[in-house]
């Protein structure tokens, strides 16, 4: 009876440990704010970059930003001048097809055009739009982030902001 009860238990914790992942299977974005910020922290840990922090008042502003994206439907920078020179990383897709960390991983594909140099000539295509959001996701001085997803017109807007921000004429993101 022991051993069938040792089954039981372990069983029981199995289904119990894999809980999350399996009710994750289903909400794409759930806890975004900690996955996005994981998603981000591990593409900078593997360029020996400080991890970055989350900030509320930064998540607000994105907030503000993708609320105003989705109501509108426009897919465009906010306009120079933002409190604290914020850097900005936009992302839209189908609504409710992509998890949080394939938003942040369609930035951290553009490193397959980046080159090691000085911004903004570090792309090897020669443009910096095919590397911007990446260099600013890695930018060695951004310790901060915050996020704010918003849906619209049958899209997901996903809104990152930075402090510092990044992408600095002259000088190398890492």
């Amino acid at each position: 009876m022991a051993l069938r009860d040792a089954k039981v238990l372990a069983s029981s914790l199995a289904l119990l440990a894999a809980t999350p992942v399996l009710t994750g299977a289903t909400d794409l974005t759930g806890n975004l704010e900690a996955r996005v910020l994981a998603s981000h922290n591990r593409e900078r840990h593997a360029v020996g970059v400080p991890a970055m922090r989350w900030n509320t008042d930064l998540a607000t502003s994105a907030r503000v930003w993708a609320n105003h994206l989705a109501a509108t439907g426009k897919f465009e920078h906010a306009p120079e001048g933002r409190a604290d020179h914020e850097g900005e990383n936009l992302w839209a897709g189908t609504r409710d097809r992509f998890s949080a960390e394939a938003m942040v991983d369609g930035w951290v594909r553009e490193k397959r055009n980046f080159r090691s140099g000085r911004f903004p000539d570090n792309s090897v295509t020669g443009r910096v739009a095919d590397v911007g959001h990446y260099t600013q996701l890695v930018w060695r001085r951004t310790l901060q982030v915050g996020c704010a997803k918003a849906t619209g017109g049958g899209e997901d807007i996903l809104v990152c902001r930075y402090s510092e921000a990044g992408n600095y004429i002259g000088e190398s993101p890492f």
